[in-house]
């Protein structure tokens, strides 16, 4: 697995693992995002990455999850995140 940042848009790599592994990454990596991100990239794979892509798409439940929608690269996924529970939007400024 590996995470960083696209610009300023946190990313999790899971192409090439089994969709059981990808999940619990994901799951931690959404559970361990920072209040504020309202966004992150999932990189699934475009020619292999079918499972991933339909796990991420369909069947991936989260309760920082707002929208799951697709990138312009077919090898990615975009998560729209919601604030975790007690925690407050800070506007910057």
């Amino acid at each position: 697995m590996l995470t960083g940042k696209k610009g300023s848009v946190p990313f999790i790599d899971i192409h090439g693992m089994r969709a059981d592994e990808a999940k619990r990454q994901l799951e931690f990596f959404l559970t361990r995002t920072p209040p504020g991100v309202r966004e992150v990239v999932v990189i699934h794979g475009y020619s292999h990455g079918q499972v991933l892509k339909d796990m991420v798409r369909h069947e991936l439940k989260h309760p920082r999850i707002e929208a799951k929608l697709p990138s312009l690269n077919e090898g990615q996924t975009r998560i729209l995140l919601k604030e975790p529970p007690g925690a407050e939007w800070t506007v910057p400024g």
